[in-house]
């Protein structure tokens, strides 16, 4: 929607098949999705209301949201089906609810297969998705799509210099001409080699803002096929991690879309989780 990848891109596509398998169900009123699996945000099985606990039930905003992804595809008649489910899911009054009833209809509750559930209603957001998708349908193209975010990376696919690997990040291969930044919550030493093991270097993370520390190899030079191998010494803890990494450098091409910004939040995630070291 943003135009960081193209609509055919096959992680787009292979997603987007995941989520249908997930969270994708059929009612009278047209498709619904649910915001992830195990969702409890919603009324319980029997209908009672929810109170801290219950299950997820459909979204119309996010019926909007796929209508734009749609259209980015080029599937006009399709994003246009989908802005008149969002319709066939609102009020008499036009009122788009914030979820709707995806289940058998329970008469004595007013609960409808297709119809609002006990939720919020109207929900702005989703009247803002709606409007959105009336214009971008009236443009033929997404309109809040940032003309430089396309140029940049659907369409000139600047390259990535920089790859990045992390204790939440595995990566197991870079491009020829990246060079390979180890990211860490804590100062590390790097010891790698690139010839396993017959030649090696230590090199020593650095702080950066956020708590993040990080160690750039020089491995912008490697050839494809080559194999980094590294593993990690604590420095405060003074103990090696005593497990080795390795990495391929492949022929792929650069693309500005495979880098990772410095993912510190979710780095500090998973040290949370007690799986950083």
């Amino acid at each position: 929607r943003f135009g960081l990848r193209p609509a055919q891109d096959p992680r787009m596509v292979n997603t987007l098949r995941v989520i249908d398998a997930l969270l994708r169900k059929e009612t009278r009123t047209g498709p619904v999705w649910h915001r992830y699996n195990e969702d409890g945000y919603g009324e319980h099985e029997d209908g009672t209301p929810f109170d801290s606990t219950g299950i997820g039930r459909g979204w119309p905003l996010l019926a909007g949201e796929r209508a734009h992804y749609e259209l980015a595809a080029g599937r006009v008649d399709e994003a246009r089906r989908l802005g008149q489910v969002m319709r066939a899911q609102s009020s008499e009054a036009g009122l788009i609810p914030e979820q709707v009833w995806d289940a058998a209809d329970i008469p004595e509750l007013d609960l409808f297969n297709g119809r609002a559930s006990g939720s919020a209603r109207p929900l702005v957001w989703a009247h803002a998705e709606y409007v959105k998708l009336v214009r971008s349908l009236q443009d033929g193209r997404v309109f809040d799509t940032p003309p430089q975010a396309v140029t940049r990376y659907a369409h000139a696919a600047a390259p990535a210099r920089m790859a990045y690997w992390a204790p939440n990040n595995k990566r197991r291969s870079i491009s020829t001409g990246q060079v390979l930044r180890i990211q860490t919550l804590a100062p590390v030493s790097v010891h790698w080699s690139a010839d396993d093991w017959r030649t090696v270097r230590d090199d020593q993370a650095t702080e950066v803002d956020l708590g993040v520390w990080h160690a750039d190899l020089a491995t912008d030079a490697l050839p494809p096929t080559d194999v980094i191998r590294f593993t990690l010494f604590w420095r405060e803890e003074q103990r090696w991690q005593e497990e080795d990494y390795a990495i391929t450098v492949t022929d792929a091409p650069l693309r500005s879309t495979d880098a990772m910004v410095d993912h510190a939040a979710s780095a500090r995630q998973v040290e949370e989780a007690g799986a950083t070291a």
